[in-house]
Order: structure tokens, then C-alpha cells, then sequence
């Protein structure tokens, strides 16, 4: 099913609708401000495994997740009160930051390592979809077979539509990764450069 939500005051019985969706296992492809993505409720594990199915993805690469604000990391994640002024700076917007997982991050996201990425976007569907389902939102990005990232929901639909729940089409986006920053231990590590600006940790 495609839904068309609006970017700028998204209707919020489509957001219900979607929110009910991901409480009951469900998937959603939804936009963010980065990409495009495909994600289930955090702490439901029939749908992360229904994510690495329908991705094809490697059980050992780690999936990140949407948080809907600061107060909400720091329950899914250790942060340092330096770590936790870079991203007051940096948040909303188009970043991962990579920190350590808290008890609450199901073990099925964390291969081997008890590290996590969290985001926040700059999008206000994405937002309010957390916010409304009132847990963290899986985050992986929609690529195509060649793992080119998708920006068009119809493109999308033709491609995931039977396999997913609901797309969530918030119009076009200029799809580009997010920058990931690593926020472990003392310093600040940039691991990606992407849309987000890094030149101030270079």
C-alpha cells in the first residue's frame, strides 16, 4: 500500500495508521532526510527478521536505528556529556552516530559488537512515526539489485510493494547517505562522510 503523507504537516491518521503497522510487526518504507528507509519496530524481532529477509542482508552487519529525540538515545545508548553536545548540535539532522548499546538494544541487531547507530532525522513523517509509535524505529536504507539507493516512492512500490506493509511517500528525496560519526571512547571518529558536514571533526 502507498500512502501519500505530506513533508511539512504529515496527516496523522496516515501516521496512526502506519504507527498500528509496526506495532503489530509489520514494515514500513518511510523518508527521511537522507534516503529512503525500511524499517519495523526495534523491539519487535519477528519483524528485524522479516528485514534481513526481505534485504538480503548479512546477519552480521549491524542495523541502526531512529530515535525521536536526545532523551529517547540515552535510554537505547551510553552518552557522554561530550557525546551528548555534539549531537544536541548536530540533531535533528543527516547523521549516525555510533555509540555504545545500551540493555535495551535487542541483541539480534548487535552481531558481536555492542555498539549501535542511532539517528535522528530532519525529516517530520519519520518524526512523527517514532513519536507516535513510542519506540525506536529499525533504519536501513532502500536500494535497488545493483544496491543503488532509491529517492522515487513509485519506484519503490514496483520493487518492495508486495513485500513490505506500507510506503510512506513523502515525494522525492535526493537520496545520499547519512555521515557516520563514532562517538566511542574519547574522541570523535568520522566513518563516513556523507550529507551531513564533518569538516569541523577533520
Amino acid at each position: 500500500m502507498l500512502a501519500a503523507i505530506n513533508n511539512q504537516n504529515p496527516q496523522m491518521r496516515l501516521i496512526r495508521r502506519a504507527a498500528e503497522i509496526l506495532k503489530s510487526g509489520g514494515i514500513v518504507i518511510y523518508p527521511t532526510d537522507t534516503v529512503y528507509g525500511m524499517g519495523c519496530d526495534l523491539l519487535n524481532k519477528r519483524g528485524i527478521e522479516r528485514i534481513y529477509e526481505i534485504q538480503r542482508r548479512n546477519r552480521k552487519q549491524p542495523l541502526s536505528f531512529i530515535c525521536a529525540d536526545l532523551k529517547d538515545i540515552s535510554r537505547y545508548a551510553k552518552v557522554s556529556d561530550d557525546a551528548y553536545k555534539i549531537m544536541k548540535r548536530l540533531l535533528p539532522g543527516p547523521y549516525t552516530f555510533i555509540l555504545e548499546a545500551s540493555r535495551f538494544v535487542p541483541k539480534i541487531i548487535l552481531p558481536k559488537r555492542q555498539t549501535t547507530g542511532i539517528r535522528i532525522p530532519d525529516n517530520r513523517i519519520c518524526q512523527a512515526l517514532v513519536a507516535e509509535l513510542g519506540s525506536p524505529v529499525i533504519s536501513t536504507s532502500v536500494k535497488d539489485g545493483t544496491g543503488e539507493l532509491l529517492s522515487d516512492p513509485r519506484v519503490i512500490e514496483e520493487l518492495f510493494g508486495k513485500r513490505v506493509d506500507i510506503i510512506i511517500d513523502g515525494g522525492i528525496i535526493a537520496a545520499a547517505p547519512s555521515s557516520v560519526i563514532s562517538l566511542l571512547g574519547e574522541g570523535v571518529e568520522v566513518i563516513r562522510a556523507g550529507k551531513g558536514d564533518v569538516s569541523a571533526f577533520l
